[in-house]
């Protein structure tokens, strides 16, 4: 294993690939969706209202290569895929479940604040161009 001197606010630390890769919402649900088994792929479409087929895709493939997500193939006709979280997946479940739940707690005051600030936004006199 690599030793890394790590600190996510140093613009070339590897520790930002794993901020950026968990911090996905399309990662944060797919924690969600996984964390009670294997699924099959257009399950979680079915589960993920909203992600298209090329989202669905990449983010799984990225949390497979990021050792998140393992993906089976059965020899079947047609062939049966599933996916399910790795160990290392399992680890970040509790995380993204709280940050979900957080989100849905809180959904409201944040569009709360969003509607006062573009109300103010609009209300603020506008500088006049000089010229």
């Amino acid at each position: 294993m690599q030793r890394f001197d790590i600190n996510a606010y140093l613009k070339d630390c590897a520790s930002r690939t794993v901020l950026e890769a968990i911090a996905n919402k399309w990662t944060c649900l797919l924690v969600d969706a996984l964390q009670y088994g294997p699924v099959r792929f257009g399950a979680l479409r079915r589960k993920l209202d909203g992600i298209t087929q090329k989202s669905l895709t990449q983010t799984l493939r990225a949390m497979e290569r990021d050792g998140m997500v393992v993906r089976t193939v059965y020899p079947t006709i047609p062939p049966r895929v599933e996916y399910e979280l790795s160990p290392l997946g399992r680890s970040v479940v509790g995380l993204m479940e709280g940050i979900k739940r957080w989100s849905e707690e809180h959904v409201g005051e944040i569009l709360t604040a969003r509607d006062a600030y573009d109300l103010r936004a609009e209300e603020e006199p506008r500088p006049v161009p000089a010229g």
